[in-house]
């Protein structure tokens, strides 16, 4: 039976001023809807009565979620396979350039399959990268030959011993938020850099394609980011956003699965020219792009 988590205050600033935003289907695994909140105080989102920790594996069971299965099935998932190869590239060129540093130790949690943490590896970082889930491990073993932990040795790392520690799109799945903020600190090395990307609810894709937009992907999804949001966070857990990048990449790869979504057909044309436009519009404000990287520091 599933245990359900509910919230009566904000889960970032702590705030009482909170009510449904947006109802929400779960549109990869379940078919079930889910209830979206939203912060008057902070502009935070979170999924309301999602399924705890021990409850929530059997939504991430789907061969499509491509960060577990590493699937190339669909002309979606193989395009982002192709653009994979040039993102790793600009991920491991904004490592360098924020810490100064060709090279040092590198902490990769949530790894998937292993394709950035390898990489990072065969570029000469010493990478430590955590996994929750054992299938995608294996696949990183077999695909990419690198051995990730599971993700509870988090707690039981040297401390201050990280020039760079990367989430990719990994924070708004962690329950233990406030734990998770304060373990990364405790484990950055003063002088080095926290990388965490995540969705942005308030850009033109997510306005556009509403409860049908691909990046809420409740209830795998626990939290949802506005870049006001990510700044209240950092500032209450004593951390520092040193800058803030746009994904442009993420926007095609999202509206395609939100055009597919909202229409049940996969509309590649649709969704890449949403994509673009989103990216117009953030290129005079990128806080409204898709996706985004903080890069945080202590």
């Amino acid at each position: 039976m599933e245990s359900i988590i509910t919230y009566s205050r904000c889960p970032v600033c702590g705030s009482a001023q909170i009510k449904e935003a947006i109802q929400v289907k779960d549109h990869s695994v379940s078919g079930k809807q889910f209830s979206v909140w939203g912060c008057a105080e902070c502009q935070f989102r979170f999924t309301q009565h999602v399924p705890d920790a021990d409850s929530i594996g059997p939504y991430y069971q789907s061969e499509a979620y491509i960060s577990h299965s590493n699937t190339q099935k669909g002309l979606v998932n193989r395009l982002y396979h192709k653009v994979r190869k040039i993102t790793l590239a600009n991920k491991r060129k904004l490592i360098g350039k924020i810490t100064g540093q060709a090279t040092g130790n590198l902490l990769d949690i949530g790894a998937g399959t292993g394709a950035f943490a390898s990489y990072m590896a065969q570029s000469g970082w010493r990478v430590t990268g955590l996994e929750p889930d054992a299938q995608a491990r294996k696949v990183a073993s077999e695909a990419h030959r690198i051995q990730l932990l599971p993700i509870d040795e988090l707690f039981g790392l040297p401390v201050q011993h990280y020039d760079a520690i990367t989430m990719w799109h990994v924070l708004e799945h962690v329950h233990d938020l406030a734990g998770y903020m304060a373990q990364l600190k405790k484990l950055l090395k003063p002088g080095g850099c926290l990388f965490i990307a995540v969705p942005n609810y308030i850009s033109y894709d997510a306005e556009r394609y509403k409860d049908y937009w691909a990046a809420y992907d409740v209830p795998r999804h626990l939290y949802h980011f506005s870049p006001q949001s990510m700044k209240k966070l950092l500032e209450r857990n004593g951390l520092k956003l040193k800058a803030c990048k746009p994904m442009w990449f993420d926007s095609f790869y999202v509206s395609m699965l939100s055009e597919k979504y909202l229409t049940g057909n996969s509309s590649i044309i649709k969704g890449a020219w949403v994509g673009a436009l989103s990216n117009m519009i953030a290129l005079s404000d990128k806080e409204r792009c898709s996706s985004l990287i903080y890069c945080i520091t202590l």
